[in-house]
């Protein structure tokens, strides 16, 4: 058996999604000349939910003021928005409205506007006339939001400049999956690395990494399949609509996407996925990770904790594509069921569950293990908030830690 060779790093970052870019920019800069690796197992970056999402750049009016989410979105936004247009990246800024269907969504829209002054983002009431100015084919009921920060990039786009303006001495090692952990050494299967402190930004196998370094015990990933699809009319919209959310509930429902090149998509869904890379079933199957999450589904089913039997109701309905529109029509006055044309590239959620309270995790969870820290839930709107994100973990990590 060939022998690894020993590789040795200050810094060691597993995962090449946004997140783990973002650690990687965030520690070149403090740190200059210190020696950063990052790890990816697959043969280029932002191959999996960094890739694959919707390019939404969220405002942060959703999350309570005592959130992470909260804190980091608001400056996240702008230090992308920012980004994007100081490297010539493509951004449509759009903007977004919010609209209701129900007396009861009308109290969510006053609800969401608290929020909004709370985290100290811009979000205005408008009625219906102001929305019909705004956006002509949107229809609300009395009130409506608009957010003018809301934007779409392209999340592959971005991701591939961040890699490419890596200073030298931060090395991208791709095809490199983890294997283990001997002591403050990491095994893939090329090298043994050596290194004074890890991020593992690993997203859909953040867990399972966590636990070779004794984190994450109280958490496991459920995976959710998110579906767009593509409506051929790029002049149905001119923004984003976006029905008003159930606060309780991780996802924000079906609704209408203005891409980064002016397309309309309609989704996502959150169907609960079998595997963690379940992107269809011929894919990527894994057998061992089916068996643990179908039994984990199936008791979230059954103790029906967060009302977990209803939304897996509701989200895997939207297979049928009658059910699907009629959720998108509540939005908008005029939608035509025969233009639509497809799905778009389909994304895995990666959900984090407390094994403890058995409800999914809401906010941003980071855990630290000695020498190592681990992002356990970088749910949406991670995205967005990467930069701020990536800032806020390193500060939590290496209070102490001026230079290398």
């Amino acid at each position: 058996m060939k022998a690894r060779r020993m590789t040795h790093a200050d810094f060691l970052i597993i995962g090449g999604g946004i997140i783990g870019l973002s650690l990687g920019r965030e520690l070149a800069r403090r740190f200059q000349g210190a020696a950063i690796i990052l790890l990816e197992k697959e043969n280029e970056v932002a191959v999996h939910a960094s890739g694959r999402n919707s390019g939404v750049l969220h405002a942060g009016f959703y999350y309570s003021a005592d959130s992470l989410k909260a804190r980091l979105t608001r400056t996240g936004n702008r230090a992308l928005t920012e980004y994007c247009l100081e490297n010539g990246l493509r951004i449509n800024r759009c903007g977004k409205v919010v609209v209701a269907s129900t007396e009861t969504e009308i109290k969510g829209i006053y609800e969401l506007k608290v929020r909004a002054e709370r985290n100290g983002v811009d979000l205005q009431l408008i009625d219906e006339n102001e929305l019909s100015d705004l956006e002509p084919n949107a229809r609300s009921l009395q009130r409506a939001l608009f957010s003018p920060t809301t934007s779409t990039v392209d999340p592959k786009q971005i991701c591939r400049h961040i890699a490419s303006a890596f200073p030298r001495n931060v090395r991208i090692l791709c095809g490199r999956r983890f294997i283990g952990r001997e002591k403050s050494r990491v095994v893939t299967q090329k090298e043994t690395i050596q290194y004074r402190h890890l991020f593992n930004a690993a997203g859909l196998y953040a867990d399972r990494v966590a636990r070779h370094f004794g984190a994450g015990a109280d958490y496991t990933m459920i995976p959710f399949k998110g579906i767009y699809l593509r409506y051929d009319d790029d002049s149905l919209l001119q923004r984003h609509v976006y029905p008003v959310p159930n606060l309780r509930n991780p996802f924000l429902g079906v609704h209408f996407t203005k891409t980064v090149d002016g397309h309309v998509k309609i989704g996502p869904t959150a169907i609960p996925a079998f595997w963690r890379e379940n992107y269809c079933w011929g894919e990527r199957f894994n057998l061992s990770e089916m068996v643990e999450i179908v039994a984990r589904e199936a008791e979230l089913l059954l103790r029906n904790r967060f009302n977990f039997r209803e939304l897996a109701v509701q989200e895997i309905s939207k297979y049928r594509r009658a059910i699907f529109i009629r959720e998108a029509r509540k939005l908008v006055n005029y939608l035509d069921p025969d233009r639509f044309a497809g799905q778009t590239l389909p994304g895995i959620r990666s959900q984090l569950l407390n094994l403890k309270t058995h409800e999914l995790v809401m906010d941003f969870v980071v855990e630290q293990a000695g020498n190592s820290t681990h992002v356990l839930n970088a749910v949406s709107p991670a995205f967005t908030s990467a930069f701020s994100f990536a800032s806020h973990i390193v500060d939590e990590s290496l209070p102490h830690m001026h230079g290398v």
